[in-house]
């Protein structure tokens, strides 16, 4: 401000100095004088106006930073939200992952229930009818002589067998080696 006003000051001068030299008068008159103070006036009077819209414009940009304060304020207002609500939706999705995680592990488990359920289930109907098998050939087996044995002439056939054998030792001795004696 001052350097402006200082070179409105060097021109003033310079004009003031240098305009009676070249009409050819050599000293100040009445004209000269009025002229000057009315310079001075006008001068006075845009200095003024300088000032004024000097400050007008100081307080235009003190306004501007105010303002872009303000929004550097609400901005950074509105990041610190952003990060936070980021924040708690990647919370949210770790917790998903998590529950997701859990079930697929439960689901697991499940599997491996069945798979032994079903292990153990194999297991027991082979094993079943094995003994199943087992004890039914058996019990046909002795079933079947009990009959023949009951109904059947052989256990005539061995007591003929046998009676003979009374009378022939050699014979006896062949029913002996069979435990048919």
């Amino acid at each position: 401000m001052k350097k402006i006003f200082m070179s409105f000051m060097l021109v003033l001068l310079f004009l003031v100095t240098e305009i009676p030299c070249f009409g050819g008068q050599t000293g100040f008159t009445q004209e000269d004088r009025e002229r000057l103070v009315r310079l001075e006036a006008t001068l006075k009077v845009f200095m003024e106006q300088v000032n004024k819209r000097f400050e007008q414009v100081d307080k235009r940009f003190e306004q501007v930073d105010k303002r872009i304060s303000e929004l550097r304020e609400d901005v950074n207002k509105r990041f610190e939200e952003m990060r936070e609500d980021m924040n708690k939706r990647f919370e949210q999705v770790d917790k998903r992952f998590e529950q997701v995680d859990k079930r697929f592990e439960e689901m697991m488990t499940f599997l491996w229930m069945l798979v032994g359920i079903f292990t153990t289930l194999t297991a027991v109907v082979i094993g079943f009818a094995y003994w199943d098998r087992r004890t039914i050939i058996r019990k046909a087996r002795d079933e079947a002589i009990e009959t023949i044995e009951r109904e059947g002439r052989l256990k005539e056939f061995i007591k003929a067998l046998r009676a003979y054998a009374s009378e022939d030792e050699k014979f006896a001795t062949v029913l002996r080696s069979f435990g048919l004696l």
